[in-house]
């Protein structure tokens, strides 16, 4: 087996026909033709400017700042956003399908593309108009990195235990404590920052804010080594005494975690297709190095493992598509069943990778095969955005209670 790099990363044309051998018509049928252009458009662009450079960026843990600026500069960063703001008012489905192509070209950059996206929806779903015009644009032009401001040291998946803190003064609030596992965190302009008013009250203490990246008194820590993801970097943020205006509070004070949860669940379709795109990844780079060996026509065994791997890529795209459609449609979509995307797509990335290495035996941990690197990269999706065994415990309490009205 050859241990060049793979045509498909370095040849445009080559990339884009390979990827569109996991395009099934049983999931294509429920696109619409806009979220099908979508689709095409953001395919060719990663092709051209973001797959190329996936490896490098991996190896040298070089921030993709110039595949974020490409995507920008094709309107891609603002997919749900109104054009008033820089956007293009398309669907979550739209925006699945597109982070689901940038994850199976570099999934570092789609995680710095996705932040960008989680730090802006908080404002424009709760914010004032001011504060969408002044922050919005700049994060869907890629002129500013934004991240989100939630995982402390002794506060991750239990957001109510929050030890940051907003204490009010006379024209707004002072913030200070460290927030961690913040991606972006070490460049970010904009950090939309949840912090607790009052302790006493738990969950109904925590507040949102808006907090510029450069304001007196924030601190960008260093960039943590990783197991994955390397281009896109984690630090941490300390806050000291930062003052913020009343205008940059996000929705009612005490209204943070419904903040929170009304942006989760744009956050967990993210992480759902890039388990999907990191799933098509390694099947298409697994696919690819095999034919390089044996030509067309692989061996039984690889041919079966192959298929089971396609069949579970197809249930795990339905499933991200029907839930991403549940949310244009329904706004009393649950956590279980955004949790049950997100656990199982991040799931499937993950398992996918772990068969890819099998598949391929000794070659599997080539680096300049890729897979490798999904497989690393897979693992955090996992992690992020609630961890799964939250989610597995989201979607338990649904049939709990479904159980329990039957009675």
């Amino acid at each position: 087996m050859s241990t060049e790099p793979l045509d498909m990363d370095v040849d445009p044309k080559a990339y884009v026909a390979l990827q569109s051998l996991v395009d099934e018509p049983a999931a294509d049928q429920y696109l619409t033709e806009r979220e099908r252009a979508v689709r095409t458009h953001t395919r060719d662009v990663v092709a051209r400017e973001v797959a190329p450079r996936a490896h490098e960026i991996d190896a040298n843990h070089t921030f993709p700042h110039d595949n974020i600026q490409a995507l920008a500069r094709e309107k891609l960063c603002g997919l749900i956003f109104p054009e008033r703001l820089g956007g293009t008012d398309d669907s979550n489905v739209a925006y699945a399908v597109a982070m689901e192509e940038i994850s199976a070209g570099c999934a570092a950059t789609s995680l710095v593309f996705m932040t960008q996206m989680h730090a802006a929806y908080p404002i424009l779903h709760t914010g004032s108009e001011a504060l969408a015009n002044r922050y919005i644009p700049g994060l869907l032009d890629g002129s500013r990195y934004g991240s989100l401001g939630i995982t402390e040291p002794g506060a991750g998946s239990d957001a109510s235990s929050l030890a940051t803190t907003a204490t009010p003064t006379d024209d707004g609030w002072s913030i200070s404590g460290q927030k961690t596992f913040i991606t972006t965190g070490d460049r970010a302009d904009v950090i939309i920052c949840f912090a607790t008013v009052d302790r006493s009250k738990g969950r109904d203490g925590i507040s949102a804010f808006v907090v510029d990246g450069d304001a007196p008194g924030v601190g960008h820590g260093q960039p943590f080594h990783k197991l994955g993801m390397h281009g896109s970097s984690t630090a941490e943020v300390f806050f000291d005494g930062v003052t913020v205006p009343t205008s940059s509070l996000l929705g009612e004070e005490g209204a943070g975690w419904s903040v929170l949860m009304s942006s989760v669940v744009k956050s967990r379709i993210s992480a759902a297709a890039q388990g999907v795109g990191l799933a098509r990844s390694a099947y298409v780079r697994t696919l690819a190095a095999l034919t390089r060996h044996f030509g067309p026509r692989l061996p039984d065994e690889h041919t079966f493992a192959l298929a089971d791997l396609r069949g579970r890529i197809l249930q795990g795209r339905l499933l991200l598509q029907s839930v991403a459609r549940q949310v244009d449609t329904n706004p009393d979509v649950t956590p279980g069943q955004i949790g049950l995307m997100k656990q199982c797509c991040t799931d499937l990335g993950f398992h996918a990778a772990v068969e890819a290495t099998r598949i391929l035996g000794p070659m599997g941990d080539l680096s300049v095969l890729g897979v490798e690197r999904c497989l690393r990269d897979a693992k955090v999706t996992q992690i992020y955005d609630g961890t799964n065994e939250i989610q597995r415990l989201l979607i338990g309490r649904e049939t709990t209670r479904a159980l329990k009205e039957l009675r």
